[in-house]
């Protein structure tokens, strides 16, 4: 079976070895094994794991919650309500965080054709004409 050591792991998911540090004595990886020497060994399971825990860092699930959902895990079938019940909420917050984002998005586009439009002509000078037209047409 392959290993990885903390290093490879970090670098894998583009995070500091700190950070799986901090994340283990979180009790977010109960399932890392150790040598004997006590350095971390990851295995590819431990690495499906961390997938899940970064997905639901980067969906903005604060670290204590992430918490619970290992120990549910951990807990066996007993829990399967409370995880999917989880990630329906999850599925849902990031839903309204896209949707916030295209909003966002839109805003952007808007300014950055504008710009372009300035630019073009050389002066913002074409937005103002742009505006007096399209007034006196209504």
């Amino acid at each position: 079976m392959k290993t990885y050591s903390i290093s490879e792991v970090a670098e894998y998911f583009d995070m500091t070895p700190h950070t799986l540090r901090y994340y283990d004595k979180e009790g977010l990886m109960p399932f890392i094994e150790r040598t004997s020497s006590g350095k971390r060994i990851f295995k590819e399971s431990d690495i499906g794991a961390l997938k899940v825990i970064e997905c639901l860092k980067s969906s903005g699930m604060p670290i204590k919650e992430i918490k619970h959902f290992i120990e549910w895990c951990s807990e066996g079938d007993s829990t399967l309500q409370q995880r999917y019940d989880m990630f329906l909420e999850r599925k849902a917050s990031v839903e309204a965080q896209m949707e916030e984002l295209q909003k966002t998005m839109k805003v952007i586009e808007h300014k950055c054709l504008y710009y372009k439009t300035a630019l073009d002509c050389g002066t913002e000078d074409v937005h103002k004409n742009n505006l007096r037209k399209s007034a006196s047409a209504h």
